[in-house]
């Protein structure tokens, strides 16, 4: 049996206890956002994962070397805290996702530190919350992160993401939304950064139950799957290597005339 992937939830946990949102994030989320994503990992994924969370007031923002050490996946949901994320943190959690850690950078994750260095650009965009209605299209039904999703997934309320979105060209551009003022959003978006995969996806704000939809906890539990090492990975970044030129003999590599 294959090991079960090792899964760390990163939330910044600040709108579950601000005076402002505590009321509304105790209705939505009583365990948190970073607790509800959690949640929907465990039940559709079962035992190939073991999840734990992690938040910016825990010591090391709860990503020590320890937990850095034994996570496969982050997934990391931020907004109003970005400034506060430690750089040497975020140094660590970088230097992981080029050894081969999967990253899964959630709504206003965009403006992350950590996203923002993988992704070397300002990672803006434009916005509107006035609980828009969002529809999530699958415009690459082979890729596995979109797997057992309905085409679209209807979001009843959601804050409105929209171009331009000031990101690197993805890899693989896997979902696009559109919201009831025409916007449209390249709202589901993967690249590889070192031996690492990241998936950037941007349904999910702190004061709509986002997290709780099944087809996004299904698009959640797919990238998973997808962001998890490939196998033998040792998590250390692809080193610099001085070779020596090949020879050729008569046309060929020396090695194979030998």
């Amino acid at each position: 049996m294959n090991s079960p992937i090792r899964v760390t939830v990163w939330g910044e946990n600040f709108h579950e206890h601000s005076e402002r949102d505590q009321a509304g994030m105790a209705e939505r989320y009583p365990d948190g956002m970073h607790g509800a994503i959690a949640s929907g990992l465990r039940s559709l994924l079962g035992d190939q994962v073991e999840v734990r969370t992690a938040t910016l007031d825990q010591p090391e923002h709860g990503l020590t070397e320890e937990v850095l050490g034994s996570t496969d996946v982050l997934t990391w949901w931020g907004h109003a805290r970005h400034a506060d994320v430690d750089d040497a943190v975020v140094a660590k959690v970088h230097e992981r996702v080029l050894g081969g850690m999967g990253l899964l950078a959630l709504h206003s994750a965009h403006f992350s530190k950590i996203f923002k260095r993988l992704m070397g650009t300002g990672c803006t965009l434009a916005w509107r919350n006035s609980a828009d209605t969002e529809l999530v299209w699958n415009v690459s039904p082979s890729h596995p992160i979109s797997q057992g999703v309905p085409q679209p997934i209807v979001i009843p309320e959601q804050e409105m993401y929209g171009e331009f979105f000031d990101i690197p060209a993805p890899d693989e551009q896997v979902f696009l939304s559109t919201f009831s003022g025409g916007e449209v959003f390249r709202s589901g978006c993967t690249w590889r950064r070192g031996l690492g995969k990241v998936f950037y996806f941007s349904p999910g704000d702190q004061e709509y139950p986002v997290y709780h939809h099944p087809d996004i906890q299904r698009v959640l539990a797919n990238a998973v799957l997808w962001a998890r090492p490939d196998e033998g990975t040792d998590f250390a970044p692809p080193p610099v290597v001085n070779m020596a030129p090949p020879m050729f003999v008569g046309g060929k590599l020396a090695e194979d005339v030998a």
